[in-house]
């Protein structure tokens, strides 16, 4: 009798899917339907994007470029949104769950308690008194086998109930982390949107350049194409001249450049454009040779090793770098910076400070055409342009 109350109590004791939880499920469907919709119009923002990139060159199709991507970031935003809200009602179910099975254990632990009472009841009698209370040597053996099964299911319900309780809280623990990533990411792609809103000010600034003509901003396109050819060339010249030049300093001055493993030229941050990126918006001009990581307008800009300033180019109004030689093959450029402050044929330490970001339109050392405040970062092997993210920390 009482072993058939404990097996019923511990049936009613499972945890079930109450009406909070099944509303909790809804919901959280519902957000995720939401979240399908709108990454079937992120595909189709992609799309067009794509087919536009395909197109000539020209202000209408860059300003088009521009109009679809800020729409598919503001979906990134939207669709972020919805799914912190859903975490959030996944946090909210499995607090719910836990704290059933809470209920559920503590339900357990007064079973168990009860049993145990009988156990220790059973303990303290005697064999000979166990034997006069049951009117046969069977019933005795019976109620000792009944004792022994329910100390095990005792021992077994416990020890499953733990698992669940430990589970559940993992879970909470996952979604948590789950949460405050979701919420990094809704920051990050607020930043993004705030830089294409930049880049939008850019063309307007382009625009007003061009006062709408067709032809002059065909003019900068051609003119920021022969800047970076122009650079890239003297890049690669200069690379073969000063290796040998540096070999000697090393010599003179007992320098040793043969670790030049790098560090970030600017604080480790979002990166807008990567090395040979698709979506760079100039990429009909130039395959995108570095990688540009955002940075405000005259951030210090360090030097990522210890080399040689084989170039410290001021193009005025125009594209301004420094470029720097280091041991192991490798040269690092700096690209649209607003102020150099080392000059040609020096040595510099990795970290030295040698000059200030730049990339806002119309200022020193942004060039024709830009992205806005950003630092230009390339990586070179032996003269060949490689992905900077291979060399960073």
């Amino acid at each position: 009798m009482i072993m058939a109350c404990f097996f019923a109590l511990s049936a009613m004791g499972q945890l079930e899917e109450n009406d909070e939880i099944r509303q909790m499920n809804q919901k959280i469907q519902s957000k995720k339907d939401e979240i399908k919709k709108i990454q079937e119009k992120q595909a189709e923002y992609a799309q067009k994007i794509q087919e536009t990139q395909t197109e000539q060159a020209s202000l209408n199709n860059e300003l088009a470029i521009l109009g679809n991507r800020l729409a598919k970031a503001q979906l990134d935003i939207d669709s972020t949104e919805i799914d912190i809200d859903r975490v959030n009602l996944e946090i909210i179910k499995t607090d719910s769950e836990i704290r059933e099975k809470n209920d559920e254990i503590d339900k357990e632990k007064s079973q168990i308690s009860s049993a145990l009472k009988l156990i220790y009841k059973q303990d303290s009698t005697g064999t000979l008194e166990i034997l006069l209370l049951n009117n046969s040597l069977t019933e005795f053996l019976n109620q000792a086998k009944y004792l022994e099964d329910i100390n095990k299911e005792i021992g077994e319900s416990l020890d499953h109930l733990k698992i669940l309780k430990d589970n559940l809280e993992k879970e909470k623990e996952n979604l948590d982390k789950q949460h405050e990533e979701l919420a990094k990411l809704k920051v990050d792609l607020e930043e993004k949107r705030k830089e294409l809103d930049v880049e939008m000010e850019n063309k307007d600034y382009i625009i007003k350049q061009t006062a709408l003509s067709e032809r002059e901003y065909q003019r900068l396109l051609a003119r920021a194409k022969q800047e970076q050819l122009s650079a890239s060339s003297e890049i690669s010249s200069l690379e073969k001249t000063v290796r040998a030049k540096l070999t000697e300093l090393e010599r003179l001055n007992n320098i040793d450049l043969s670790d030049a493993s790098l560090i970030w030229p600017v604080p480790k941050n979002t990166i807008t454009a990567y090395f040979h990126d698709p979506e760079y918006p100039f990429r009909y001009i130039f395959e995108h040779p570095a990688i540009d990581i955002r940075a405000g307008q005259a951030t210090p800009v360090k030097a990522a090793a210890s080399g040689y300033v084989a170039r410290a180019k001021n193009g005025g109004k125009g594209y301004s770098y420094i470029m720097l030689v280091h041991g192991d093959g490798l040269s690092t450029v700096y690209g649209h910076v607003s102020k150099i402050l080392v000059k040609e044929d020096e040595m510099v330490v990795q970290g030295q400070i040698i000059g200030l970001s730049g990339g806002m339109p119309g200022t020193p050392g942004a060039g024709n055409l830009t992205t806005g405040p950003h630092m230009h970062f390339e990586v070179r092997s032996s003269g060949i342009p490689a992905n900077p993210l291979d060399y960073l920390p």
